[in-house]
């Protein structure tokens, strides 16, 4: 387990480095100077070019490159051209809620789209069948932004249930959960689309096998069929969806951020993109990048749990 997990780490690192580079690359031959984007249209020309000394711009882009790889490897992400606040300092602050937010999604679209996918697949062309594919297709056609929302007219506005924006501090439990609830339930949503859709169309699959039909023979009874012989195959292409949409939600937790006004590391990016912060901007690029290598490594070990024929070689 060791040796895969230090060979899935080496593999990691090109990845990483690939993604630095083409972040550094893109942000840098944008259009527009960012020492003019810090200092105003109206700065002086003397006061435009002592700003790209003192940020490092007036040397060539080999340099400027082995300088921030070599920050980076030290856990330094540089500080805001803008404010001048260590990047570091408020990517520790907004991590825990973007990392929350992710993985509440996760976890609603676990534990209501696995039970979603195999009373669909057991009620194959049946009623229930019918309603969980439909609301299915629905999740996955409906924008992040937009369901996002649709809960809060419902929930926030109208019904007054939960808060309308922010989030809560984790000293408070109870107010931090409110605050949680419909971003999580945005995100749950979608998720519990792609995993239902998943579980279904592999359980199917599965009871079409000839070791199920063997043990219906012998006179096994239906939840057991189902349960304990059909489900855990059924689940290793599962685990590589959430895996997959991990990383995906990620993504769509930038626009839930925006929407919600709740801290996080998309607002963070678009606020880096706006402002033509481009330390701040790559920093936080090569953070998600990180994520995404992390995601996959855990689903790839947890292949082992749902099949045992997987050895750590």
């Amino acid at each position: 387990m060791i040796r895969y997990v230090v060979r899935r780490l080496l593999v990691a690192i090109p990845t990483l480095l690939a993604v630095y580079t083409v972040v550094f690359l893109f942000v840098r031959v944008a259009p527009g100077d960012p020492a003019v984007a810090a200092l105003g249209d109206y700065a002086s020309a003397e006061a435009v070019q002592a700003l790209r000394e003192r940020m490092g711009l007036n040397v060539s882009l080999w340099v400027q490159y082995g300088r921030t790889l070599l920050g980076y490897l030290r856990g330094d992400l540089g500080h805001s051209l803008i404010t001048g606040v260590s990047i570091g300092e408020q990517v520790a602050v907004v991590l825990p809620h973007t990392l929350q937010l992710t993985f509440a999604g996760v976890l609603i679209g676990a534990l209501l789209g696995i039970p979603i996918g195999i009373l669909t697949a057991i009620r194959r062309n049946r009623l229930p069948d019918y309603i969980g594919r439909t609301l299915a297709l629905v999740g996955l056609s409906i924008p992040a932004f937009y369901l996002g929302i649709l809960l809060i007219l419902a929930f926030a506005v109208n019904l007054r249930w939960f808060p309308v924006m922010g989030a809560g501090p984790f000293t408070e439990p109870w107010a931090n959960l409110r605050h949680l609830a419909l971003p999580a339930a945005t995100l749950g949503i979608i998720m519990t689309s792609f995993v239902s859709r998943m579980t279904r169309s592999s359980l199917l699959n599965v009871l079409r096998e000839d070791y199920v039909r063997t043990g219906r023979a012998k006179g096994l009874r239906e939840r057991a069929v189902v349960y304990l012989h059909a489900l855990r195959n059924a689940l290793i292409p599962v685990v590589s969806v959430l895996g997959v949409q991990t990383a995906v939600l990620v993504g769509d937790s930038v626009m839930t951020e925006i929407v919600f006004s709740r801290p996080g590391l998309g607002r963070l990016m678009v606020q880096a993109m706006m402002q033509r912060d481009y330390i701040a901007l790559q920093g936080l690029i090569v953070i998600y990048g990180a994520f995404v290598v992390a995601v996959n490594l855990i689903t790839d070990l947890s292949y082992g749990f749902v099949d045992p024929r997987v050895r750590y070689e």
